[in-house]
């Protein structure tokens, strides 16, 4: 049998209880439940529209940004922008319409726009989670090195067309 005083210790208990619990915020809440209630990530679940290929860590930034590349919806480039000013590429969302992951668990392109982003980054694109991939980004080429043979090349390309359209022009 409960005593009366039991009883009182209990109502007042109960009373505690609820002061502190409307007093909390609705994170406070969620932390204070024993399995957390946490979120799933973005691209955990594998149920979006896009593949995401990180190539930086998110906390090398302080904002994003997407923007939109070739044909609207087709590949999408997430640009991060540091505390120093600058941006750069933090990751690649890529249509599922674009690419698809094979039966080995590589990611495969399946559009122009999608193969050459493939062929621009480094090293082989991994499976994380989801529709997570992670990859790195080209190389970095100092200014000492540049021009590059490839950069000359395509400048000396360039030249001969303009001289070969201004040729036919005058003709």
């Amino acid at each position: 049998m409960v005593t009366t005083k039991q009883r009182q210790a209990a109502k007042q208990n109960i009373k505690k209880a609820q002061e502190k619990w409307q007093s909390m915020s609705s994170r406070q809440h969620s932390l204070a439940q024993p399995e957390g209630r946490s979120r799933a990530k973005p691209g955990a679940k594998g149920t979006g529209d896009y593949y995401r290929i990180v190539l930086r860590s998110k906390e090398e930034f302080t904002s994003f940004r997407n923007q939109d590349v070739g044909k609207p919806g087709g590949l999408q480039r997430v640009a991060g922008r540091r505390s120093s000013g600058s941006w750069g590429t933090q990751a690649w969302l890529v249509s599922k319409d674009d690419a698809h992951v094979s039966r080995s668990g590589a990611l495969v392109p399946d559009s122009d726009d999608a193969k050459g982003l493939f062929e621009s980054l480094r090293g082989p694109i991994e499976h994380e989670k989801g529709d997570v991939f992670q990859a790195k980004d080209r190389r970095n080429v100092p200014e000492k090195e540049k021009p590059t043979k490839a950069q000359q090349q395509a400048r000396s390309e360039n030249i001969k067309k303009a001289q070969a359209a201004r040729h036919n022009e005058s003709s």
